[in-house]
């Protein structure tokens, strides 16, 4: 059956075939509706999700490739919806959605359903494209080993390695946020719950409004369809960029090394990972880091603790936050040295901050106002030193805050980037050292 999926899409895209459509949407509705539910905790606006989805593979019908993995690729685009949903506030927040976690995990009679639901499609939105789409067969459509491989163009043996090092990949995922659970509870969590019954008339009212392009889709069912396409749009310039930028993976070794100016700027493990947002939100170019997020935070971290650690970068960002974070636990708990620039919205006068986050909550250690933070845009240099309980933070060259606190010992360091509604964070990173 699934190899008929992208002749349904032409069959749709050239002659307009209602039927081929219904057929897709019978086929693919209930991953989608799932999907989304997971994300927004709100069965209504998981269907209106569902419906945004099914307008824009209409749309995008005519320009998926014969080669396109069908319910891997309505999976990634259900998160991108998701996704702008929760920036719009509609009903949860993903804060909301973390503390969520946290309380299950506080409840050990829960099931390992429970526990890695609310953050299941974020861990394998970060996994690479071929990872993603065997998760997505393997799991979400059940597919045989056999068929998996016959979708991926590999072996039977060939597609149990990628299964079983992807799910390898999202039980370290799980464990930095404090899921302890093995790859075969995962599976079977993932094979019995990931995919439920959308509602009876879901796919009848989808197939209507879809193969009309969204002609009768409410106000707010187009705002997710232009959300969803903006961030769609920006994955992808941002995969392309990622391919196309100097960087340097060492044959035989497992170290990525970021050029600049023609000389190594640091080398960086290639197990360093996103630990809160979305991968597709960071890339490698033009000798730096780069950063994006239009709602809440993203950070890329570390595999290797530290202790007593000098971390320093030269930053840049406009509107948003950038930050370095050191003696991290998990997304919600470690310190974070955070930068505002001047003369934006709504940080007028901009800060840098020395807080702590523990289970989410941020307690501020200390905040310089000082006359002379960059500009949006402008580089500068932040660093910040942890020596047993006394963490510093400088900005270029100057010692600006302080302040002891015994809270973590160790843990991963990190970049973080933030951003909130109508004030996206683009942010680079340049001239990482870290000891």
């Amino acid at each position: 059956m699934m190899n008929d999926d992208m002749e349904l899409v032409r069959d749709y895209a050239v002659r307009q075939s209602e039927p081929a459509f219904a057929a897709l949407v019978s086929r693919y509705v209930n991953l989608v509706y799932s999907t989304a539910l997971r994300q927004v905790r709100d069965p209504h606006l998981a269907e209106e999700i569902t419906q945004a989805v099914f307008i824009i593979l209409a749309r995008k019908a005519g320009t998926l490739g014969a080669d396109t993995i069908l319910p891997s690729w309505l999976h990634r685009t259900a998160g991108f919806a998701a996704a702008d949903a929760l920036k719009a506030g509609r009903r949860r927040t993903q804060r909301e959605l973390e503390a969520h976690m946290q309380s299950l995990l506080n409840q050990p009679e829960n099931e390992a359903w429970e526990q890695i639901a609310p953050l299941l499609d974020q861990a394998i939105a970060g996994l690479n494209e071929k990872d993603r789409h065997a998760i997505v067969l393997r799991f979400f459509q059940n597919k045989r080993l056999h068929e998996v491989g016959a979708a991926l163009g590999a072996s039977e043996e060939a597609a149990k390695k990628r299964v079983n090092r992807a799910l390898e990949k999202l039980q370290k995922f799980f464990f930095r946020r404090g899921v302890t659970s093995t790859t075969a509870t995962i599976a079977g969590a993932m094979s019995a719950n990931s995919v439920q019954a959308a509602p009876v008339a879901l796919a009848k009212s989808v197939t209507a409004i879809a193969v009309a392009k969204g002609a009768a889709a409410s106000i707010s069912t187009l705002t997710l369809i232009k959300g969803a396409l903006k961030i769609m749009a920006w994955t992808k310039a941002k995969t392309a960029i990622v391919v196309s930028a100097c960087v340097l993976l060492t044959a035989g070794t497992t170290t990525i090394t970021i050029y600049n100016m023609g000389k190594p700027m640091r080398t960086i493990q290639s197990d360093w990972s996103v630990i809160s947002g979305d991968s597709g939100q960071w890339a490698f170019a033009n000798g730096q880091i780069e950063a994006h997020t239009t709602t809440g935070d993203s950070i890329f971290a570390s595999s290797e603790k530290y202790g007593d650690v000098t971390f320093s970068a030269i930053a840049r960002t406009s509107n948003g936050e950038a930050t370095l974070a050191i003696r991290l636990q998990d997304a919600n708990n470690g310190y974070f040295a955070v930068f505002a620039p001047s003369g934006t919205v709504p940080n007028t006068e901009g800060f840098v901050r020395l807080v702590k986050r523990v289970s989410g909550n941020e307690i501020r250690l200390a905040t310089y106002q000082g006359q002379r933070l960059p500009a949006p845009g402008k580089s500068f240099k932040i660093k910040v030193v942890a020596t047993g309980p006394l963490i510093e933070v400088f900005l270029n060259g100057a010692n600006i805050l302080r302040a002891h606190d015994a809270t973590f010992t160790n843990g991963y360091i990190g970049l973080r980037v933030y951003g909130w509604g109508d004030y996206p964070c683009d942010a680079t990173f340049s001239a990482l050292n870290f000891q």
